[in-house]
Formats: structure tokens, C-alpha cells, sequence
């Protein structure tokens, strides 16, 4: 997208941290935005702080885990602003812990947040992106944990990897549409992600306070400005850029996990196991092919 002045936005998890920083920056550019979240109270006054300032916005309450929530926002967006030409699929939730000792419940949970959530976006918006046809993006959120394993977040790691791989192949099923994507693995960010199970709903447990395990609310206030990652989202999406990252000082990360890698092709080629055998010489159907 090379404009987005007039555009309409939807955010989930609009109401704090990222999202509304996302909000904000959308709003400055002229843009209308939808807050979705599940806190009622917060993207009501998410929606209030922008209009207040003189920018189009509203609010509206979505559980992401359901798609049918999901359809009835979408359908209200488009009531209330038209077109949809920005979905960003940001809410999410912290679940740490290792992943044979997680409680079930809180796997669940993360899952049906964190990849669900995803998931029930993109069904709910895209058809009606491709159907009005104007220049769109998506934009999901995964982390820095979708990049690496990161220990002791066995769940979370698993939905943000599963985000990253979503978004790579939405980016090339969509290559020939006027639909762009990104897909935002921030660092460290000053949000409220730490006290995620004040909103985990009755079937995953009920609300309680923040856990000591994974990162802590001190931690994280220590972290980048979360209205710098809505800037920085707004201008990956104007210049079509793909891979948002908030830290650059992270790249070792994925630089040791692509070694890592490569070390494997390098181990696969010499491997005792595969000497003479026949290989398909690439996958079926040019699934990777652009």
C-alpha cells in the first residue's frame, strides 16, 4: 500500500500495548480505525482518546477465539467505515512453562488466541478484501520466539512459529492479489502481555493474576515504547516490508538458528543413510514455486 490516508483499519488487541500503539499511528495517518479487543472498557476508551483528538475511530468488543465473534466485528467495521483495507492481527497472550508440563488448559488457551485468533482473522476479512479488490495488507503479530526457540515458553513459542509460517505462506498464496502481509516479531515491548490471564476466560481457568513464570511486568516496562512499534508497523506496511522486527540488536538469533540449519543440510548431504538414494529433486506440485 503506498496510501493510507482515508483507509479503514481493524486491530485486535487494539485496546493497549502494541495494538493501540498501531491505533495511534494509523490514526495520525489519516486512517479509520476499529479497536477490537476483549477488555470493553478499554477499547472504549482506546476509541474515545482518538476521536477526542480529531481522527475517525470506534470500538468494538471480539473474542478472537471465535470466528463467528470475528464475522459479526467485520461486519460491523464495514457498517460503520466501509471497505476494510488494513487487518492486523495482533492480540495475543503469554503462556509460558515447558511443553510436557503446561497445564492443558493454558495450551488450549494459547492456541486458540495466539494461532486462532490469527486464523479466524484472516477468514474473516480477507474474502471481503478480495472482494472490494482496493490495495490491502495484513499484518500478524507473532514475536521474536517465533524466530527461535526460546526456553521455557514451550506454547508460546509453538503459536508464534505457527504465525510466521502462516503469514510466509498467505505473503506467497497472495503474491498476485493486491494484498499485501507482514508479520511483526517485535523484542522486548513495555506492554501488558505479562498479566495476560486477567482476561483467560472460564473455560481455560477463569481470570487470575499475573504468573511468576516467563517474563515479569518489570521486565517488560523496561522494553521498547509500544507506539514506536505501531510507527514502525504503519511504515513496513507503506513500504512493503515483510519481516517487522523491533530490535536489530536480536539478529544473532536468527542468524545462529539459520547456521544451525544449514548445518543440517550440510550433515543430510554427507549422512550415511542417504548415499545412493533417489530424491523427487523438489516438492510436488512447484509449492514453492512464485
Amino acid at each position: 500500500m503506498k496510501d493510507v490516508k482515508g483507509k479503514t483499519a481493524f486491530i485486535t488487541g487494539g485496546a493497549s500495548g502494541m495494538g493501540l500503539g498501531m491505533a495511534r499511528a494509523f490514526a495520525e495517518a489519516g486512517m479509520k480505525v476499529m479497536v477490537a479487543d476483549i477488555e470493553a472498557e478499554a477499547a472504549k476508551r482506546a476509541a474515545a482518546e482518538l476521536t477526542g483528538k480529531g481522527h475517525e475511530a470506534a470500538w468494538v468488543q471480539v473474542d478472537v477465539t471465535s470466528l463467528d465473534a470475528m464475522k459479526a466485528a467485520a461486519q460491523k467495521t464495514v457498517d460503520t467505515f466501509g471497505n476494510v483495507h488494513v487487518l492486523c492481527n495482533n492480540a495475543g497472550i503469554g503462556v509460558f512453562g515447558h511443553s510436557e508440563t503446561c497445564d492443558m488448559r493454558n495450551w488450549h488457551w494459547v492456541v486458540d488466541v495466539n494461532l486462532w485468533g490469527v486464523v479466524h482473522g484472516l477468514q474473516a476479512f480477507v474474502p471481503l478484501m478480495l472482494a472490494h479488490g482496493e490495495p490491502s495488507h495484513v499484518s500478524s503479530t507473532a514475536s521474536m520466539a517465533g524466530m527461535a526457540g526460546l526456553r521455557g515458553a514451550g506454547p508460546y513459542n509453538a503459536t508464534k512459529f505457527a504465525v510466521v509460517g502462516i503469514m510466509e505462506t498467505f505473503a506467497a498464496e497472495h503474491r498476485k492479489d493486491n494484498i499485501s502481509a507482514s508479520v511483526l516479531c517485535p523484542g522486548l515491548v513495555a506492554t501488558n502481555i505479562a498479566s495476560s490471564t486477567r482476561n483467560r476466560q472460564d473455560k481455560y481457568g477463569g481470570a487470575a493474576k499475573a504468573s511468576d513464570k516467563g517474563i515479569s511486568a518489570a521486565e517488560l516496562a523496561k522494553g521498547l515504547n509500544p507506539d514506536a512499534v505501531g510507527r514502525e508497523v504503519l511504515e513496513a506496511i507503506l513500504e512493503d516490508q515483510f519481516y517487522i522486527f523491533t530490535d536489530p540488536s536480536l539478529r544473532h538469533i536468527v542468524e545462529t538458528r539459520s547456521k544451525r540449519i544449514l548445518q543440517g543440510y550440510d550433515w543430510a548431504a554427507n549422512c550415511k543413510s542417504l548415499k545412493g538414494e533417489k530424491q523427487a529433486d523438489g516438492l510436488p506440485g512447484g509449492l514453492l514455486t512464485k
